[in-house]
């Protein structure tokens, strides 16, 4: 990499798959688009609409309420992830929309290093394929234990669970009330989640 600071669409034209972007290059660019690093290579992310934001914020809002007090916190984007736990040298770097992690070790001063205990990401026209898909698979494969997709056009969430590599699916529609299985209790309504849209 030049000395020169790079804009996200300048490291984007730069870009060599055999050389790929670590969180050391990501962490220096100027941030002219919102991104993220996939095994090294630049994913530009879309500002997100304003369902998706009153979507996040519900949610963030159900989960900090639970977590008073608690050793968990709980993160919306942006934030980054360093997914596997490399720090500068990791290829793959996420800015999930709401990550809640109960490892403090984890997380220094800008980013967490290694699996959230729990991701959601919500959906958007433009990065369905990749969330639902690429992104999922990454999340499975760092250790994440549970993960939610969440498709507020069609109001529904899909949470998958992962336990010491078994993975599984449960489909839950606008009017239940859904468990966070990795903390004890926690709840959420998903008519609270939705009603904003």
């Amino acid at each position: 990499m030049d000395d020169k600071v790079l804009t996200v669409s300048e490291a984007i034209k730069k870009y060599d798959p055999k050389k790929p972007y670590t969180y050391a290059d990501y962490a220096s660019w100027d941030d002219d688009v919102r991104c993220e690093l996939i095994d090294g290579e630049i994913v530009v992310m879309d500002a997100p609409s304003f369902d998706h934001q009153r979507v996040l914020m519900e949610l963030s809002r159900q989960v900090a309420n639970f977590l008073v007090g608690k050793r968990c916190v709980v993160l919306p984007a942006p934030f980054d992830v360093c997914l596997f736990g490399l720090g500068d040298e990791d290829t793959t770097v996420v800015q999930p929309d709401i990550v809640v992690i109960c490892d403090e070790s984890k997380l220094d001063k800008k980013r967490c290093n290694g699996a959230p205990d729990m991701v959601i990401e919500i959906l958007s026209p433009s990065t369905a394929k990749y969330d639902k898909e690429r992104k999922l698979n990454k999340y499975i494969n760092a250790g994440v234990l549970e993960c939610w997709i969440i498709d507020p056009d069609t109001k529904n969430v899909a949470v998958h669970l992962i336990d010491n590599g078994v993975i599984s699916f449960t489909h839950y529609e606008s009017d239940e009330i859904i468990p966070v299985h990795i903390l004890e209790g926690c709840k959420i309504t998903l008519q609270e989640v939705f009603k904003s849209i």
